[in-house]
């Protein structure tokens, strides 16, 4: 196998792990934004509060570095859960405090406001953890899986880290996907997102049904948290800010209110900033992103998957 080849096939491997991350940050923009129509600014910082939260339990509980048998099944399992629980549960105090008094009132009002949501959160982490760059501890073992494991001799680093990330990511949205198709919350979502008035007609408790929708957005944004800690080893008190803007780029290329869109989208995003980084430099890659972004927009302003029909959008 070619060196460029080889090269290729790591862009391709990095460009799947950034929008697997991507993919749980975006899926709560979309689902927010589905129903009451908020951009919520502060959706990123959630996946910093998930790489906080998580670093600190993982500071009180002390396990072994890296994590052994133990920790892996039983551990680590236990601290996703109260990661993710804890994050959803800020998202809905969020929802209940800030968005949900200004429910009617002019879009602007509840825009701005998650917008000193985000500016709160924010200066809220840097008090906590530091305005300086935060180590990670390398919890989870990395093992080289090609040279180490198979033997081979080869440039590509593909490890357990990345077998990792994606057996988080992919569980969790396909298994959101069936919630949302298959269950009668998620199908109570689906028409909120359609017509809340008509919902609210229907017997459906509206409020209700926007709190479980911040609250499983909160709740995967902390697991992305949870899974760049233990695959990054580093964040800051900003981190939130990049992330979440690059995830509301991918809902939106996707198709925003879109479920399966804004996986695409993530991917996509990914792929392009794994192979700009890789290709032409790191100091273009938000011109490469956001200049094909504006393309599409221009020419198709729904996104790439917008134009399917509303029973598909959450």
């Amino acid at each position: 196998m070619s060196l460029e080849l080889e090269f290729f096939i790591q862009q391709l491997i990095i460009g799947l792990t950034i929008g697997g991350y991507l993919a749980l940050i975006a899926l709560g923009y979309t689902m927010v934004y589905g129903i009451i129509e908020l951009i919520n600014f502060a959706h990123g910082d959630l996946f910093a509060f998930g790489f906080f939260i998580s670093l600190s339990i993982f500071q009180i509980i002390n396990p072994a570095r890296p994590l052994d048998v133990f920790g892996l099944v039983v551990v680590l399992p236990a601290i996703f859960l109260i990661t993710m629980l804890l994050t959803g549960g800020l998202n809905v105090v969020i929802d209940r405090i800030a968005y949900r008094p200004l429910r009617n009132a002019p879009r602007l009002a509840p825009l701005l406001t998650a917008v000193g949501v985000s500016f709160a959160l924010e200066a809220s982490f840097a008090v906590w953890k530091g305005p300086t760059q935060i180590t990670f501890p390398r919890y989870f073992p990395e093992i080289n899986i090609l040279r180490d494991v198979l033997g081979i001799d080869t440039i590509i680093l593909f490890t357990t880290k990345d077998v990792f990330l994606f057996a988080v990511t992919i569980p969790l949205v396909i298994g959101l996907t069936l919630f949302i198709d298959r269950t009668r919350i998620g199908k109570a979502m689906r028409a909120c997102a359609q017509d809340r008035e008509a919902a609210a007609m229907m017997g459906i408790n509206v409020n209700r049904i926007i709190a479980i929708t911040f609250f499983v957005g909160g709740a995967l944004a902390g697991a992305a948290g949870l899974v760049w800690g233990l695959y990054i080893n580093s964040g800051r008190f900003l981190m939130g800010f990049e992330a979440g803007l690059m995830a509301f780029t991918s809902a939106v290329l996707g198709g925003i209110g879109n479920i399966r869109g804004a996986v695409v989208g993530a991917f996509i995003i990914g792929m392009l900033k794994s192979m700009s980084d890789g290709y032409i430099g790191g100091q273009w890659t938000r011109i490469v992103i956001f200049g094909i972004l504006i393309l599409l927009l221009v020419f198709r302003p729904s996104g790439i998957l917008g134009s399917t029909q509303s029973i598909e959008k959450v």
